[in-house]
């Protein structure tokens, strides 16, 4: 079995582990990171548009919020409001892709760790405990791997999490958009602005999401195989 397929088979052995675990005690973890990502894209969002982060908050109910200012407008505030179902998705996306394309997949853990620091920053502003001490204790356990641990782990835990961020994007949309309204969501906020029922907009972006995760693995793919060739000759 050649690398290409040893990559291949992890992923679907990943995606259909999510399938049959997603509600288990073992992922929630990692759906935590992942809600992290989820609001602080909506804090970065928020910053391009010229407001600021105000603080971030994660529940252990696997959901959380960013207070933020933003500069008002039709404009920001659809972005804003869109951007923490498309951050986790691209987050995602950029952590499988970084993954494919080093081998010094530690560096990748040190960033995630670093980045995770900055977040819990936002969230120790909240002052509430379960958030603070999960982010903290996340982000450390991040950066204590990239010196502590060595090998292969790195690689598994990057592909695991980024799978499972652009797969929680797309379940997270469908619960919000599809699934359920009226529940002070961001699907509810999108919907409001634009006048587009939540059903609409979650089949078109769920769609989206859907080609965003082929293209994505097509392209890691397609860096194994070069991988592959580069080394036979």
């Amino acid at each position: 079995m050649n690398n290409n397929q040893k990559n291949i088979y992890l992923l679907v052995g990943y995606f259909i582990i999510s399938i049959l675990l997603w509600d288990t005690f073992i992922f929630y973890p990692f759906k935590l990171f992942v809600v992290m990502l989820h609001e602080i894209s909506h804090g970065i969002m928020a910053v391009i548009f010229g407001g600021s982060i105000v603080n971030i908050q994660i529940d252990k109910a696997i959901g959380g919020y960013c207070a933020y200012t933003t500069s008002g407008g039709f404009i920001s505030e659809l972005f804003v409001a869109s951007a923490g179902y498309l951050g986790s998705l691209f987050w995602g996306g950029v952590i499988l892709i970084a993954s494919a394309k080093t081998e010094k997949d530690n560096i990748i853990s040190l960033i995630i760790g670093i980045t995770s620091l900055i977040i819990t920053y936002f969230v120790i502003k909240t002052g509430e405990l379960f958030g603070i001490v999960f982010s903290l204790a996340f982000s450390l356990l991040m950066i204590s791997s990239f010196f502590f641990i060595k090998g292969s782990f790195h690689d598994y835990l990057h592909k695991f999490l980024g799978l499972l961020s652009c797969m929680y994007a797309i379940v997270d949309m469908k619960e919000d958009l599809v699934d359920r309204s009226n529940i002070g969501s961001d699907a509810d906020k999108i919907s409001s602005l634009t006048g587009i029922p939540s059903v609409a907009i979650g089949i078109f972006w769920i769609l989206i999401s859907l080609i965003f995760m082929f293209l994505v693995l097509r392209y890691i793919i397609k860096l194994i195989n070069r991988e592959n060739l580069k080394n036979k000759t």
